[in-house]
């Protein structure tokens, strides 16, 4: 089963709990603080696989979550890290956030690696809070959250040739007859749902893949028929054989080559750039010279190169293959790099809130501070958030200590600058705290 597509929602490990713990041993006056560390969470990891050549498996299980970071042990053990999750996608897979739409991954090469969610980082236990002037701590931090992603996946096959044309002009009997592929073939539009590919040899040490593509109709940019399946796999091809059908007499080979370029450019200019060999098909059933000399003089003033073939009987097949062969060598290498500036992330913090806006940097830290028109606050910012996620807000001590971090931070002053007093609600990621000068 050949899918192309897929949703999936990935999930890393939260980071384990640090440990409060005091040392009591029988002949230790002062043992101490001993809590350890809590494990760091699990990532989830994607990886390029050669080996796959369909989404199905993604298809069916939409879920993945990576395992979580053990609690820290006494004597300043620090806990286990949880197990990283792989998740295999065939060679040719584009990885898009759903929430930001930007792309995060192309894997245009075998055995790339990419982390997709990243664990949580393990909270620090009591030994590490330990001063001069507070010796022992009775308070650690909690395991962060790990990250949280729901995912778009979208396979583009990695083929030198391309094989387009309107649905039933040949396509699926042209591959089969240059490669082991065995495609559905019939005798009515829209035989072929899904890409085939297949392996050209020509001789020893020369060849190429080539992929047998969906049917293109009027509208396939805007997704029209198998229109998004078909242009999305063509995006990967250096070259394209266009086939026309020149056996049944009441089609315009013409029209229909110019249709199908309308709509390569209509849904990404660069698919009508790409060279292009027209191979007439069906000339077998015998069109009039006279015909096939004015769509060849039409293309030919155009700039393409024309060749007559019947896919079902092998004529002229082989012309084709070899000059494309021949094409393929003087082409340069397709660069198949998604661009990585197509969206890149924003700064935490830096999407509007709402409200009046208040933003600073305090040091390497960026923070947003928001008036919000009910009166209550809303702090955003990547380091703020991570330690409000760790503090035990139950624990009197881990609290205190939160509040002198804000003040590091710079977030008291600034909520004080806004007009923050006594009482007034902050929320600070999903937390909500209790404004205190």
């Amino acid at each position: 089963m050949f899918v192309d597509e897929a949703k999936i929602e990935v999930k890393a490990g939260d980071g384990g709990d640090g440990l409060v713990s005091l040392r009591r041993e029988k002949h230790l006056a002062k043992g101490g603080p001993d809590g350890g560390d809590g494990g760091r969470g699990g990532d989830v990891v994607a990886v390029a696989d050669p080996h796959l050549s369909t989404l199905v498996d993604l298809a069916y299980c939409r879920h993945y979550r990576a395992g979580d970071g053990e609690r820290g042990g006494p004597n300043r053990r620090r806990g286990k890290n949880g197990t990283d999750v792989e998740i295999r996608l065939p060679v040719g897979t584009v990885i898009r956030d759903l929430a930001g739409q930007r792309v995060i991954a192309d894997f245009h090469r075998p055995g790339r690696r990419v982390v997709l969610a990243r664990g949580g980082r393990g909270g620090r236990g009591n030994a590490r809070f330990a001063t001069p002037t507070r010796q022992t701590p009775r308070f650690a931090e909690r395991g962060e959250p790990g990250e949280t992603r729901r995912l778009a996946l979208e396979l583009k096959l990695l083929a030198d040739v391309g094989i387009i044309g309107l649905p039933n002009v040949g396509k699926s009997t042209l591959i089969a007859r240059v490669s082991a592929a065995r495609p559905k073939i019939a005798d009515y539009p829209f035989t072929t749902l899904v890409p085939n590919l297949g392996v050209v040899r020509l001789q020893e040490g020369v060849g190429f893949v080539i992929a047998d593509l969906p049917g293109l109709v009027e509208g396939a940019h805007r997704g029209a028929g198998r229109g998004h399946s078909f242009l999305r796999h063509a995006e990967r091809t250096r070259l394209l054989i266009h086939v026309l059908d020149v056996g049944a007499p009441e089609s315009d080979p013409c029209w229909d080559f110019l249709a199908v370029n309308r709509e390569l450019a209509l849904y990404r200019e660069g698919l009508a750039r790409l060279p292009q060999l027209v191979a007439l098909n069906k000339i077998d059933l015998c069109p009039p010279e006279e015909r096939l000399a004015e769509i060849e003089s039409f293309l030919r003033d155009g700039g393409y190169e024309v060749f007559r073939i019947s896919a079902l009987t092998g004529q002229g097949v082989a012309l084709v293959m070899a000059r494309a062969a021949q094409l393929l060598a003087e082409l340069p290498p397709a660069s198949r790099e998604q661009a990585s500036a197509e969206a890149e992330p924003a700064a935490a913090g830096s999407e509007p809130l709402g409200g009046e806006p208040f933003g600073f940097a305090q040091g390497r830290l960026r923070l947003r501070v928001v008036r919000l028109e009910d009166g209550n606050y809303q702090v955003a910012g990547t380091e703020v958030e991570r330690a409000v996620a760790m503090t035990d807000l139950e624990n009197e001590e881990a609290v205190l200590h939160l509040h002198r971090r804000l003040e590091r931070m710079g977030v008291i002053r600034r909520l004080r600058e806004l007009g923050a007093k006594e009482g007034d609600r902050v929320r600070i990621g999903a937390v909500e705290l209790n404004f205190v000068d």
